[in-house]
């Protein structure tokens, strides 16, 4: 596998890092049909724990067999697949090697009103089924944003110390936010430095909105104008928050919506500079055929100039 110089250059931000998590982090940013671009576009499926099996995979049944995400990520050519330790456990064996994967080694789920999750993988877990990375979130604003901090800390030290690289889910939730305040550009940005400072390699966020949430972040953004109007604006001002772009960052798909919808949000997320979007419920609800029609076109945005 040779390294295009973009991805040497994104590998010369991780100063720190041994060669083994760079290798982990190359093998992702190599993989699949946009390997080599610096962008990524990556299958996320932890919504059973988040949600329900129901909830998340009754609009397209083939999605309840743990195989079918192994399969639609391969055939949609993605950079990588994130899963939570039982399905990964289940198609270990036959798609070893297959596709670079991201164990999700903590969950939270909608039976529980706390905004905290259980760790439930370890590094361990991760070495055994041949992982690249592991996956952690952190809720900044939640009444456990501390625990999960220090868990993350935990986690990212071992993982880094045996060459895996750290992928930070960082969700603004507590009982300061409410629904705007979560996506708000100023509380975005914020939760998006705060995983860049906890030492996260690959940092996902959602879309942040035109909204300024905190009181006294308003006064800097009136004194410091930033575009909020424009979605790709408000991109480059979370890619700015990640060190000055110095960490890869990719968004969230979000509830499910409209193709079009979607490709408006990856348009955005494209032109204003991030890495590249993290889609789950939009990918894996629709039938398989439709799925992989979405992802090449979401593949096809991000090969194109921005």
């Amino acid at each position: 596998m040779k390294l295009t110089r973009r991805v040497k250059e994104i590998l010369s931000w991780y100063e720190s890092d041994n060669p083994g998590t760079k290798a982990n982090l190359a093998r992702i940013l190599m993989e699949g049909k946009l390997g080599g671009t610096g962008r990524l576009v990556i299958l996320p499926v932890d919504q059973g724990f988040e949600h329900g099996p129901a909830r998340s995979f009754a609009p397209n049944p083939a999605a309840y067999d743990p195989h079918y995400h192994f399969e639609l990520a391969i055939e949609a050519g993605l950079n990588a697949y994130a899963a939570p330790l039982g399905p990964l456990e289940a198609g270990a064996a036959t798609f070893a090697g297959a596709i670079p994967t991201i164990l999700k080694v903590n969950s939270s789920n909608s039976l529980a009103s706390a905004k905290d999750q259980a760790v439930t993988g370890s590094v361990a877990d991760a070495l055994r089924l041949g992982c690249s990375a592991i996956g952690f979130t952190i809720y900044p604003g939640s009444e456990y944003a501390f625990e999960l901090m220090e868990e993350l800390r935990e986690l990212a030290e071992e993982a880094k110390s045996v060459g895996l690289a750290v992928v930070v889910w960082s969700y603004p939730r507590g009982p300061n936010l409410d629904k705007v305040g979560e996506t708000a550009l100023d509380i975005a940005a914020y939760a998006a430095h705060m995983a860049a400072l906890l030492g996260a390699h690959i940092i996902k966020v959602k879309p942040p909105t035109e909204a300024i949430s905190l009181e006294a972040a308003k006064k800097t953004y009136q004194a410091h104008p930033i575009e909020v109007q424009d979605p790709a604006k408000r991109i480059a001002h979370i890619v700015q928050a990640c060190f000055n772009g110095r960490r890869l960052v990719v968004f969230s798909g979000g509830e499910a919506k409209s193709a079009d919808a979607l490709l408006n949000e990856v348009k955005a997320i494209h032109a204003g500079g991030g890495n590249g979007s993290i889609v789950g419920r939009n990918a894996f609800q629709r039938p398989k055929a439709e799925a992989l029609q979405l992802l090449s076109n979401i593949i096809e945005i991000y090969k194109t100039k921005p």
